[in-house]
């Protein structure tokens, strides 16, 4: 069969070339008759416009690289659905790649630059300085999502860390913990210091030494082993808060099932993100919510709407609450 074509369409509709085009183009302007009529002809002819082709012709791909590095934290694939349907909006459409902690960043992001894609989103991943200036050059917006650099080189976005944080150490002395453990996520990341910056700070303000830390890397199965190390001995901490939800469920099951504590009479368990899982029933997970609508949101407006060539990149945190349920002691009254 002979591949139909715009000039096809627009001969079925009885309209221009230029407003088949339109139609098919995302944002442009054109009118709900001319639309329809359009769409009709399209249909029954069955085309489909070539975005590829179009790209080569307008400089567009109208693709956004997602670069994430791993999936087992819930918080990732609840995120890639809000961002994937925030891009489609806009005429976009993500073009995903994994890339690990051992992965060398600028062979996968000279992979990504291939496709020529009009914006990066790097979820809890880096990137070099050199690649980093690649970048501005051919003046392609990267955000960073959940996670910062130091040097400032990236429009970035994260929930305010230190501050939840914060709030789980309140939490923790209004119910009168004083043996308190931290485990700590993956140790480079801004996400991980500014979170536990802000746990130790508001505990030593009350007076309170962190009595326990270990480091489970945001993995399942070293937060099982770094649980059971914290627990070993006869006095073990009363409480504990961990780096994010998806140590937390690894430590519930040790806690619970392998030593036999009680939980939050033996031991209160505070986690951060609050992914679905974390109000199911079985988990009833105390932890800090990460907005992530919100978050998406913020992202979806650095790449189109604020200068990638910014001098100044900025950093976005969003106040992230406290969900409050069953895993940990609550004073009476108390509010986060």
């Amino acid at each position: 069969m002979a591949k139909v074509t715009s000039q096809d369409v627009a001969k079925l509709a009885g309209v221009s070339q230029s407003a088949v085009s339109r139609v098919f183009t995302p944002g442009a302007s054109v009118s709900k008759e001319m639309a329809d009529k359009v769409r009709q002809a399209a249909d029954e002819l069955g085309y489909r416009p070539n975005i590829l082709a179009r790209s080569l012709i307008t400089g567009n791909s109208r693709i956004i690289g997602v670069v994430v590095s791993y999936l087992n934290n819930q918080f990732y694939p609840e995120i890639l659905e809000i961002l994937s349907a925030e891009l489609r909006k806009r005429g976009y459409h993500p073009l995903m790649f994994m890339a690990s902690e051992n992965d060398d960043m600028d062979e996968v992001m000279s992979e990504i630059l291939d496709y020529q894609v009009d914006g990066v989103v790097l979820l809890s991943v880096n990137m070099s300085s050199a690649l980093a200036e690649r970048c501005r050059a051919a003046s392609i917006p990267v955000v960073l999502f959940n996670r910062y650099l130091e040097k400032d080189r990236f429009h970035a976005v994260t929930t305010n860390n230190y501050e939840g944080g914060s709030k789980v150490a309140e939490l923790f002395i209004a119910a009168g913990h004083q043996r308190i453990g931290y485990i700590a996520g993956w140790e480079e990341t801004s996400t991980q210091r500014d979170r536990e910056k802000g746990f130790v700070d508001t505990l030593k303000k009350a007076g309170i030494e962190l009595f326990d830390r270990q480091v489970g890397n945001y993995n399942y199965e070293e937060t099982i082993q770094a649980t059971r190390t914290m627990f070993t001995s006869q006095e073990y901490p009363d409480a504990v808060f961990f780096a994010n939800d998806h140590m937390a469920f690894a430590a519930l099951g040790v806690l619970e099932k392998e030593l036999g504590l009680k939980v939050p009479e033996d031991v209160s368990v505070v986690g951060f993100d609050d992914v679905p899982l974390a109000s199911w029933p079985v988990f009833n997970l105390t932890t800090v919510r990460q907005p992530a609508k919100s978050m998406v949101a913020e992202t979806i407006r650095l790449l189109f709407d604020v200068d990638s060539n910014a001098s100044q990149p900025i950093h976005i945190e969003i106040d992230g609450p406290l969900m409050i349920r069953n895993s940990a002691k609550v004073p009476q009254g108390y509010t986060s």
